[in-house]
């Protein structure tokens, strides 16, 4: 599966990838918004698994896809996926990473708009979910420009708790996305 946008091409997840998706979790940027086991390396390891496993699953559920620049499909710049699995009929959840040295020219929207076109063209989806952390402004900035309406804050997991931090929750429907 690929969807290509003017500067990037999102596909699925080979094992070459492994390097930078280990490179992108080791980032202290963006290890400051993952819990204490989701930047070690077996950890990194076994989600890669896990988003390969997803690829082949019939009738397919989850989606996850690498994030490279361009034409050239090696250049791995980050992760967008959408997750039916456990959620009501027409609901996904998105999940959306930049590598931290990608951040700040547009990659994240321009992934974002793409793969919210695919959800609510293709799977026909009716409403696409969001969670950030708190303090992760960057993301809330994000979704934001991708129109998702703010919902509810809820507890996070302890280590987000011990830093004061909540999880926000937003919601997109497709009657408020503007297909680009």
């Amino acid at each position: 599966m690929r969807i290509t946008t003017a500067r990037l091409l999102l596909r699925e997840y080979e094992p070459g990838d492994l390097t930078a998706l280990l490179a992108c979790h080791a980032d202290p940027r963006a290890r400051e918004f993952y819990g204490p086991e989701e930047a070690q390396p077996d950890q990194v390891r076994e989600l890669l698994r896990t988003f390969e496993t997803w690829a082949s699953e019939r009738p397919r559920r989850n989606y996850q896809l690498a994030i490279a620049l361009g034409a050239d499909a090696a250049a791995l710049v980050g992760s967008a996926g959408l997750r039916q699995a456990g959620l009501q009929a027409g609901t996904a959840d998105l999940g959306l990473e930049l590598a931290p040295g990608w951040w700040g020219r547009g990659f994240a929207t321009e992934a974002g708009s793409a793969l919210l076109n695919f959800g609510f063209g293709r799977l026909g989806l009716d409403t696409i979910r969001g969670l950030t952390i708190s303090a992760n402004t960057r993301v809330a900035a994000l979704v934001r420009r991708l129109r998702f309406e703010h919902v509810a804050e809820h507890p996070g997991a302890a280590w987000m708790s011990e830093r004061g931090w909540t999880e926000t929750e937003w919601r997109l429907t497709r009657e408020r996305w503007t297909f680009r």
